[in-house]
């Protein structure tokens, strides 16, 4: 509304100054005080100047003030809500663009981890297999003869060995009897079979073909045979995911079967120490899960867990042999995005150690070599691991150290419900 006069009350416009002088001007005076000093009453806010012309000037400030006031709001006013109107345009880009990412990310991670319904074993197998004949580097006959291999393997539960290598731990005896001069002393694990991913799981796979690899090991030893007697066999990748899914249904790990929506089968989720724990431990296979959560060393590195390898395999196999093969089984090693399987240590005479890992990713062409008489230090490579090698923020390892009974069995079912592993300082 334009402004109003303070005499009249009538609307005088941007032009109030000039109003309040022409019309009013005769106003601006008052009656003097009774020992006859004139005085002069402020008609805007009621302050009382003895002066004519220092009224006139406070008038004059308070007419000056109200214009620019006016002047700037309207202008501010525009300003701001075009100010406004551009800022929540682009909150609302940021927003847009923000719960895109967040979804892009969320699935990617389904992708990653197996979750996105994408199917399992079996549809992978065979859609690699039929890229394989696209590609002209597999033959229609053996498309089709390894298909049925397939299929028979997912009918009967029993992984049809394509990945296996065995007989690696024995060459490691014989290699480290006969050569190695720096190396203190070796321990090595009772007998194990390596796994590797095949066109089925590759990506997503180690998890399981290192419980593959650890329970070849434990089928081996007469120790286990009864918690195993109804495992006589490697089983195939599905039906390890039926036996964990077995595992969930039966009280363990609740937290971790709802993170996969109790399912597994049909499926290329990941699984890590925690699926690994609930499987052993659901056979009376007695296990403890170990957490190196932060590096123990300088330059991220993990002493400890080298140290806790160590004193795993040494116990109760100290004595003056330069090899050692113990009766302990593997040990699963576990660190984000991949999984192996500990077989051995090293202590070189300098006393630095040094892991010796079956990795599912290396394939059995590789691993073939180290059976051979003349395999050399260079073959070794595959398998050896110093401190500066693993570096990752964290591992977890699963080492078996027994069988329970029924009573402990029920009773880690029951701590599993709120499952933390020991966490190594």
């Amino acid at each position: 509304a334009p402004p109003e006069c303070p005499f009249c009350g009538e609307a005088a416009g941007r032009e109030l100054e000039e109003h309040v002088r022409a019309r009013h001007g005769h106003l601006l005076g008052a009656p003097g005080t009774g020992n006859g000093e004139q005085l002069y009453e402020c008609p805007m806010c009621s302050l009382t100047c003895t002066n004519i012309q220092i009224l006139e000037e406070h008038v004059d400030l308070h007419l000056e003030e109200h214009n620019f006031s006016e002047g700037t709001g309207m202008f501010h006013c525009d300003e701001d809500l075009e100010l406004a109107q551009q800022l929540q345009t682009e909150e609302d880009e940021w927003q847009r663009s923000e719960e895109k990412r967040e979804r892009e990310e969320f699935e990617k991670l389904q992708r990653q981890y197996g979750l996105d319904n994408s199917g399992g074993f079996k549809q992978q197998f065979l859609k690699n297999m039929e890229r394989e004949v696209d590609r002209g580097r597999m033959q229609p006959f053996e498309y089709h003869k390894r298909k049925a291999d397939m299929m028979e393997s997912l009918a009967s539960g029993i992984d049809d060995g394509r990945t296996k290598t065995s007989g690696v731990i024995e060459a490691l005896c014989k290699y480290y009897q006969n050569e190695n001069k720096d190396v203190r002393c070796v321990w090595l694990s009772a007998g194990v079979d390596h796994f590797h991913s095949s066109l089925g799981d590759r990506g997503w796979g180690c998890g399981y073909r290192n419980f593959q690899m650890l329970l070849s090991s434990l089928l081996q030893n007469s120790f286990y045979n009864d918690c195993l007697r109804d495992t006589t066999l490697i089983p195939s990748i599905p039906k390890i995911q039926s036996m964990i899914e077995d595992a969930w249904r039966e009280g363990f790990d609740p937290q971790g079967a709802s993170h996969f929506s109790n399912r597994l089968h049909g499926s290329k989720a990941w699984i890590g120490a925690c699926e690994i724990y609930s499987l052993l431990t659901s056979l009376r296979i007695k296990c403890q899960i170990i957490d190196f959560h932060k590096p123990t060393g300088p330059m991220g590195t993990h002493p400890r867990l080298f140290e806790w390898i160590l004193h795993y395999y040494s116990t109760d196999n100290e004595g003056g042999a330069k090899v050692v093969c113990t009766s302990k089984p593997p040990i699963y090693l576990q660190h984000q995005g991949h999984s192996r399987t500990v077989v051995g240590i090293e202590e070189k005479r300098n006393k630095s150690l040094c892991l010796l890992l079956f990795d599912p990713g290396c394939s059995s062409q590789q691993m073939q070599k180290l059976l051979k008489q003349n395999s050399d230090v260079t073959s070794l490579k595959l398998l050896r691991k110093f401190v500066g090698s693993l570096k990752e923020k964290q591992y977890q390892i699963v080492a078996v150290d027994g069988v329970l009974s029924l009573e402990e069995k029920a009773a880690r079912c029951r701590a599993s419900q709120v499952l933390t592993s020991e966490k190594i300082p």
